[in-house]
């Protein structure tokens, strides 16, 4: 049952992002996300099955708009972006999906900071380990696009096990819940 909301706030717990405008919220956040997986996937099918050298396998906005793979703040930006959706949607999910979100957005803590970290590389130009170009700390051990695509699945990974948990809730859960994302809800 959804509980009916008295407030015009925005954010935290029981504002309208995590109340009555969660589910759209958290639609629009899944197809932001599955546009940035398209990307990924698209630049490892061009590596991969087309053979193509790494520094033009660009994905496919990166083929017409080529500094969409080399900016360092795009990449960051992306990166804060999924961070700070996590933490504003994250009061919405309850109980199993909650812990699921939570998991996944701790990742994306990483994974920002593995991007905080390549952006200062390349505003400072003093690379890690004396590297020719910006390098995260994983990345000294496995190749950018495959970690790339690591990166993605593991924040990806329990981000939609906590939308599925909280779309099909136990019937405890569902009393917590004050949005509408729950299968039958009415909104």
């Amino acid at each position: 049952m959804t509980a009916s909301v008295g407030t015009d706030r925005l954010l935290g717990p029981g504002g309208l992002l995590n109340t009555r405008y969660h589910k759209p919220a958290v639609m629009v956040y899944l197809v932001v996300v599955l546009g940035h997986w398209a990307e990924h996937l698209a630049q490892a099918y061009q590596i991969y099955v087309l053979g193509w050298p790494r520094p033009e396998a660009g994905g496919v906005l990166g083929l017409a708009f080529p500094v969409l793979v080399s900016s360092e703040w795009l990449h960051y930006g992306y990166a804060i972006v999924m961070l700070v959706a996590f933490v504003i949607l994250r009061h919405g999910f309850v109980g199993r999906s909650r812990t699921w979100w939570n998991a996944a957005m701790w990742i994306q803590v990483w994974h920002h900071f593995e991007h905080l970290l390549l952006l200062v590389q390349a505003l400072t130009a003093a690379h890690l380990m004396g590297a020719k170009v910006p390098t995260s700390i994983a990345q000294l051990v496995f190749p950018r696009v495959e970690l790339h695509l690591f990166y993605n699945a593991v924040v990806f990974l329990p981000m939609v096990v906590a939308m599925v948990l909280h779309m099909r809730p136990r019937p405890a859960e569902r009393a917590l819940m004050q949005c509408a994302c729950a299968v039958g809800a009415r909104a």
